[in-house]
């Protein structure tokens, strides 16, 4: 799949680039991929899609069996790993545990031949940027797990590389610290304009951190756009599954025209919907719906855009603060879920309840059958 972004002034280009471990099944299968400058990428998917082997190719710690990878202008699939100029940022942290924090951030200057009091200015000024500024003396035992990974961002910043590279950094954190540095590292990349490319399976992360997401499945980008993008517009039922949470109702395509389609479901509901990946009429469809846009509809209360309205059964609910996670039984689907906005006066719902729910076609995609 071509996923460039169309423009010969790419800082990172993926061209053409496959690999394969066994000469046989490829990893990656043609990657075509265009980074601009400054810009956060992100590589997301599940394990084994590709993301985290594209990294290693660009870092230079595997080499493409096909294609070739550019780094602002320059051929790079010969150059070693150290010579490329490259941040790493790893899940594990890889500091030298007999060096100080200083002395760990000091060291790739010091391999740079950085003169001593140039290396003393940089290293206080990362060590303020990730708010460690009276820590550089500290072990790196010493350190929690968040100031460690502190630190090897830092590490990676110090000696001002125009590209960084992040694996799974925050994978080794509890919840509350990962969101945490979600957003500093997100401030970080916007306060130093450096180009970041970024590997998760955490889509959350992607959503919260990324100025585009390449989202990866067996090797191949599925979909290459903004955060808002990928979520309000998904491409296809891999993308629409894994990215947020998502209702999927598989149909057949009885009618479509001008961008829209009727389809009728196994237990025999008719559906409106907005055509996006179908393949016509008669061929099976996965219908995607965002919980949070499936409405319940108070009774005598119709609203007039609401071209899908149908008789919902209450099995279960789960009170979440902001809103109350409502698993109904609808349209021969157990499992479909409504995210109810706590509003304070509610539906007065209750399991067992009978309850009318209602969505728009707009919000409504129809996609592939896989």
């Amino acid at each position: 799949m071509d996923s460039t972004a169309g423009d010969d002034t790419a800082f990172v280009r993926f061209e053409n680039v496959q690999k394969s471990y066994d000469g046989e099944a490829l990893v990656v299968k043609n990657l075509n991929l265009d980074i601009a400058q400054g810009e956060f990428l992100t590589m997301l998917g599940p394990s084994g899609s590709g993301k985290t082997t594209c990294l290693m190719m660009l870092a230079g710690f595997e080499t493409a069996t096909h294609g070739n990878i550019f780094l602002d202008g320059e051929k790079i699939d010969n150059t070693a790993p150290h010579k490329r100029g490259i941040g790493m940022v790893f899940q594990n942290y890889a500091l030298f545990p007999h060096m100080s924090v200083a002395e760990n951030l000091a060291f790739p200057l010091e391999v740079r031949k950085i003169n001593r009091s140039e290396i003393k200015s940089r290293v206080q000024r990362v060590l303020d940027m990730v708010e460690l500024g009276d820590l550089g003396d500290r072990m790196p035992a010493q350190l929690s797990g968040g100031q460690q990974q502190r630190v090897a961002v830092a590490r990676a910043l110090v000696f001002e590389p125009s590209l960084v590279l992040m694996d799974e950094p925050l994978g080794a954190l509890d919840k509350n610290l990962r969101e945490q540095m979600q957003y500093e590292i997100k401030h970080i990349h916007e306060q130093l304009g450096v180009t970041v490319v970024y590997v998760t399976h955490d889509q959350s992360e992607a959503l919260t951190m990324s100025n585009r997401i390449a989202v990866f499945e067996d090797g191949v980008v599925q979909q290459l756009a903004s955060p808002t993008e990928l979520y309000e517009h998904p491409k296809n039922a891999f993308v629409a599954a894994f990215i947020g949470e998502n209702n999927k109702l598989i149909g057949t395509v009885t009618e479509a025209n001008n961008g829209t389609c009727t389809v009728q479901l196994d237990n025999g509901d008719v559906i409106k919907a907005s055509a996006v990946n179908i393949d016509g009429v008669g061929s099976k469809t996965t219908l995607s719906l965002r919980p949070e846009r499936v409405m319940v509809i108070p009774e005598k209360d119709m609203p007039d855009h609401m071209e899908n309205v149908f008789e919902a059964e209450v099995l279960e609910l789960i009170y979440l603060g902001d809103h109350i996670r409502t698993r109904v039984r609808v349209c021969g689907d157990d499992e479909f879920i409504v995210k109810v906005p706590n509003t304070g006066a509610g539906h007065h719902l209750a399991k067992g309840r009978r309850i009318d729910v209602g969505w728009s076609v707009a919000d409504c995609h129809a996609l592939d059958a896989s």
